[in-house]
């Protein structure tokens, strides 16, 4: 009933009590209804095509009727509370594991290029200390008497283990100076504190947009942890840009325990997108 009224008001469905013809208008006499019946039975009509293409009110119709009960009940078509719309659905709530997952990867990956660059600056004082340890040359002993002066020199002696190792050290801290591990560790760790700290607090939000709480409790803990180490390992670069050496371990320190933190919250995490896909429905 509240679909016909209102397809009514659409003006999509004929009424149904028409409008009785004004008194003014003449009736047609009952003694013309044979004559004017057989005259039409006289005349030919063209026969009218079959037509299956329904009318635009029609279609009007149909399409009112099915979305009719979207505008009564806005929040079916919504997700769970129907506040957010997509952002309480299935869709937005798996994109923090994904982007979360992609980080702790990328951790591993900074940390590789930080320790490259940090075998640069090292491998530099194992050639200082190795310089040391060899031996000065021996002068040149002079040239006998009466000895032949246009025989050819001595060859020179073999290099000595140290020497040896020193070459091969200068020859590896040229290849990694190729490898500007310095400016790319520093722009991977740009690049993971910020997305890191968007991403932390994004699933706070995802998890208030679906619940409407948040859930204190091991994952919660461990991700404002790992939070918290991203942003103490950052504020110790002015001082490793120093040569502060106290620094630079704490720095390393502080970024081997995140990653320790980031394996061990991974469980916790799985056990939440299993919930998702529980309780919520795509999008």
């Amino acid at each position: 009933m509240a679909a016909s009224a209102t397809l009514r008001l659409l003006n999509l469905l004929p009424n149904a009590n028409p409008t009785p013809s004004s008194s003014g208008a003449k009736s047609t006499p009952k003694q013309s209804a044979p004559r004017e019946l057989s005259r039409s039975a006289a005349v030919p009509r063209p026969a009218q095509p079959l037509s299956f293409v329904p009318s635009l009110p029609s279609i009007s119709a149909a399409a009112v009727t099915f979305s009719l009960p979207l505008f009564v009940h806005p929040e079916d078509a919504l997700a769970a509370g129907g506040q957010f719309g997509i952002l309480e659905g299935r869709s937005f709530a798996l994109l923090h594991p994904v982007v979360m997952g992609g980080l702790f990867f990328y951790t591993l990956w900074a940390g590789y290029l930080g320790w490259q660059w940090r075998r640069v600056r090292t491998i530099q004082d194992e050639i200082n200390e190795l310089k040391k340890q060899v031996a000065a040359p021996a002068a040149p002993t002079p040239v006998a008497a009466g000895a032949n002066s246009g025989s050819p020199p001595p060859p020179p002696p073999p290099p000595s283990p140290v020497e040896a190792k020193i070459q091969q050290l200068t020859e590896e801290r040229k290849a990694l100076l190729k490898g500007s591990y310095r400016d790319r560790h520093f722009n991977a760790g740009s690049i993971l504190l910020g997305f890191g700290v968007l991403e932390s607090v994004g699933g706070c939000l995802n998890t208030w947009f679906r619940t409407g709480k948040l859930f204190p409790g091991p994952h919660l803990f461990a991700g404002a942890g790992i939070t918290v180490l991203w942003a103490l390992a950052a504020a110790l670069v002015p001082a490793m840009q120093k040569g502060n050496e106290t620094a630079r371990n704490l720095h390393i320190a502080l970024n081997a325990l995140n990653v320790l933190l980031f394996i061990w919250q991974i469980p916790t995490g799985f056990d939440i997108v299993l919930k998702v896909f529980e309780f919520t429905t795509w999008p």
